[in-house]
């Protein structure tokens, strides 16, 4: 009779809806929308300890701040895809969080949203998140797996610092921004992979991955094979000539540089970037091969339009279709782009 008993769920209706604080499994009503007791000012389940299980309904469209913030005995959640939005603080500290499911239709994961959840050992964030907040899992120290999807546009300051068990990331071509410190303190880090060579990476933003040897390019690789495979091997000989870059194989990876520096608390720090001037090196030696390679194209279509317009038969007809792009035009094109 007893075990029966444990295994019931307080059933949770709603804003006015007391709620045990020592409830340990909560099913939410079909009719609520939001995690918040307007009655007494904060959200019913916050502080709520021995809470261990937690379903929530289809329909939900916020998880307010604070919601399940300190709910140390809960050990997973799956957010439904009705859910627009978690809140700051959301699940603050809920130490035994194992596992989190977010499903698509969530577009805002809100500041310190999952931080010190230290169970915590993978994530994946929705193509319909397109920001993740301050510190969101921060100190998540055994979280080991991380998706960003495509359509993530920016990683905030400290989001994952302290993620000591994270070896590898990989940053979708929609990402614009990785924020100051938003890897700091990630010392397994081995493998960062961007799809997105414009990326703004703020210079603190991997403060001591001490483990993080190299960045990989995929995208930069696929536009050199395109080069390649297009006639243009001269470009491999000067790839060939940039010391410590690795691109055959089917990946382009560039190595990091690190430097100490002093933070504006006064601690010291060891900063480590791609390195900068050898990847700068790279994009203007594609870009060149690129625009090279297009004149070239240019140039066969023009001879084409004029042929089809010319007697094809006669061979003085056919020399004289072909045409050039002005030479002071191709030098200005191509010297532009050294």
């Amino acid at each position: 009779m007893s075990n029966k008993r444990q295994k019931v769920s307080f059933l949770y209706t709603g804003n006015g809806c007391r709620v045990p604080k020592n409830v340990k499994r909560v099913r939410f009503h079909s009719s609520v929308v939001e995690v918040y007791d307007y009655d007494i000012g904060m959200s019913p389940f916050q502080g709520c300890k021995s809470l261990v299980e937690v379903v929530l309904n289809d329909g939900l469209i916020e998880i307010e701040e604070d919601a399940f913030q300190d709910c140390t005995a809960l050990q997973s959640i799956n957010i439904p895809s009705t859910v627009t939005k978690i809140g700051d603080d959301a699940f603050n500290d809920c130490g035994d969080l194992r596992e989190v499911v977010l499903n698509e239709g969530l577009q805002k994961i809100g500041d310190r949203a999952f931080i010190n959840c230290d169970a915590l050992r993978s994530i994946t964030i929705p193509s319909t998140v397109d920001e993740i907040g301050n510190m969101a899992f921060y100190y998540c120290t055994n979280l080991r797996d991380v998706v960003l999807n495509y359509g993530l546009k920016k990683v905030r300051t400290i989001t994952f610092e302290g993620c000591t068990s994270l070896q590898s990331i990989t940053i979708p071509s929609t990402v614009i921004e990785i924020d100051t410190v938003a890897f700091k303190d990630c010392t397994e880090l081995r493998e960062v992979v961007i799809y997105n060579e414009e990326v703004q990476i703020d210079d603190k933003a991997f403060n001591n991955c001490t483990s993080l040897g190299r960045f990989k390019f995929p995208g930069l690789y696929t536009r050199l094979d395109n080069i390649i495979q297009a006639g243009q091997r001269g470009i491999e000989g000067k790839m060939d000539d940039i010391p410590t870059v690795e691109w055959r194989a089917g990946e382009l990876s560039i190595p990091t540089v690190s430097r100490e520096i002093r933070m504006p608390w006064g601690s010291m720090e060891t900063a480590v970037e791609v390195d900068k001037e050898k990847l700068d090196k790279i994009v203007k030696l594609i870009r060149y091969y690129e625009m090279k390679e297009a004149t070239t194209l240019f140039e066969l279509a023009l001879w084409k339009s004029k042929i089809d317009q010319a007697d094809i038969s006669n061979p003085a007809d056919r020399a004289a279709s072909r045409i050039e792009v002005p030479g002071p035009v191709k030098d200005t094109i191509l010297q532009y782009l050294r």
